[in-house]
């Protein structure tokens, strides 16, 4: 019994000593998971734009959600948007929790104009060597010309908005308002003595070092063999930002006119009108999104109304060239608003305005003229063809072989014999009524 009770009592101990054992593997387990840090990267090439405010506020909510430490931008950008600039800086300011760090790179990389007002509102901001930032100037941020009065509010906004981004990240305001004033631009060395960026790095791996042990918010960061995980942009992301290119957006406002128009002239045709419909629908969403001139719109419109005009009235070409100019001028205007790094290239405008004016010349004139002719079709559409006998014709009777059928027929001239050409002059019912063709036989048309 005494034996028992013995046996029982070290069987439970034994049962217990194992589980501690697991309970501390797992707790070492889950503490080498915690250990390892993760850090979210996106990589923002290009202008910025609309879809690039997207990415950077996906790029912090997925950063939060995935528990990270940090998000790296890593950006090259010679400009864009003030709007969208904006949009960014303020999304920054308001990344209390998340430390924000802008990596321009790679080398070679920069940061201008609207680059610079982003990498200066970063928690930590970073360049890799021989990348420069600055040239901030609203004259390429903005676009477009402006009268003095206008242009010095703009001049003294974007001074005023870049100061106060240097002064709550605590780096050179001086030097941030002569990158707006003066449009100034400096290398990362420079940028790193003048206190406009933090560090340089030539690497991701390197910034991770880097950046390790500095103080956000009270805490210390740990990046140091970090786990960097990319966050690439996604297929919306990348169709949007595509389709706002302005080289995109003027083929789609070629594209809308001809299909409209082509199915206005054509009904039916269907393709023309679901392409233009389409084409239409993208613009008007990359013109609500971009900041598109209004005269540009309507300049382009008034080419459409010459074109149109040029097939009802004898101009000898002078509404097509008319229409030509306006659409030029027009496609010139539509995105003068834009930044200098998104301007629309001669290369394509001219390009565009010829293929525009040949198109209304030959195709839609001859359309619309169309609309307006006589259609025969049936019976009608076969006066004036030629056919041929296959028995003799006279005054009463005969025999004609025309489109794969065979018609009686009769002659109130000549007779024409078997074999003859002859023209259809008119149908009577069933019958047809026609005359000889001089000179023509199956031997002459063999």
């Amino acid at each position: 019994m005494k034996q028992s009770i013995i046996l029982i009592f070290l069987a439970l101990f034994t049962s217990g000593a194992s589980i501690q054992p697991d309970s501390t593997t797992t707790d070492s387990v889950q503490q080498s998971e915690n250990q390892q840090p993760i850090v979210t990267m996106i990589s923002v090439e290009g202008s910025i734009t609309p879809t690039t405010t997207n990415y950077i506020n996906r790029g912090i909510k997925t950063a939060n959600e995935q528990g990270a430490r940090a998000l790296i931008i890593q950006l090259d950008t010679p400009g864009g948007l003030l709007e969208s600039t904006k949009n960014i800086v303020q999304s920054f300011l308001e990344s209390t929790d998340l430390p924000i760090i802008v990596y321009v790179a790679p080398e070679g990389a920069r940061a201008a104009s609207a680059g610079t007002f982003i990498t200066m509102a970063a928690h930590i901001a970073a360049m890799a060597p021989t990348t420069t930032i600055g040239a901030a100037s609203p004259v390429q941020m903005g676009g477009g010309q402006s009268d003095t009065v206008m242009q010095k509010k703009i001049f003294n906004y974007s001074e005023s908005f870049i100061e106060s981004i240097a002064n709550r990240r605590d780096r050179n305001a001086e030097w941030a308002r002569s990158a707006v004033r003066d449009g100034e631009s400096i290398t990362a060395e420079k940028a790193l003595e003048l206190n406009v960026v933090d560090l340089i790095a030539s690497n991701s791996e390197e910034l991770l070092q880097k950046i390790d042990g500095r103080t956000f918010n009270g805490d210390t960061l740990k990046t140091n063999n970090a786990t960097i995980k990319e966050l690439p942009t996604n297929l919306a992301e990348q169709f949007f930002s595509f389709i706002m290119r302005p080289e995109v957006m003027l083929i789609l406002t070629m594209i809308a006119i001809y299909g409209i128009i082509g199915e206005v002239t054509n009904p039916g045709a269907i393709v023309p009108g679901v392409a233009g419909i389409i084409a239409l629908v993208l613009l008007l969403y990359a013109s609500a999104a971009m900041p598109i001139n209004i005269a540009g719109f309507a300049l382009i419109g008034l080419a459409i109304i010459l074109f149109v005009a040029e097939a009802f009235t004898p101009t000898f070409g002078l509404l097509i060239a008319g229409g030509s100019v306006s659409f030029f001028l027009g496609a010139l205007m539509l995105f003068q608003d834009l930044p200098e790094s998104m301007e629309l290239s001669w290369a394509w405008l001219i390009p565009a305005t010829i293929l525009t004016a040949l198109f209304f010349v030959w195709i839609v004139t001859e359309g619309i003229r169309a609309q307006f002719t006589d259609t025969k079709t049936g019976k009608s559409s076969m006066i004036g063809k030629q056919a041929e006998v296959v028995d003799k014709i006279d005054n009463s009777h005969g025999k004609v072989f025309v489109n794969g059928e065979y018609w009686d027929a009769i002659s109130e001239e000549n007779t024409i014999e078997e074999g003859e050409l002859c023209e259809i002059t008119e149908i009577q019912g069933l019958k047809m009524k026609v005359k000889p063709l001089a000179n023509t036989s199956n031997s002459t048309n063999g």
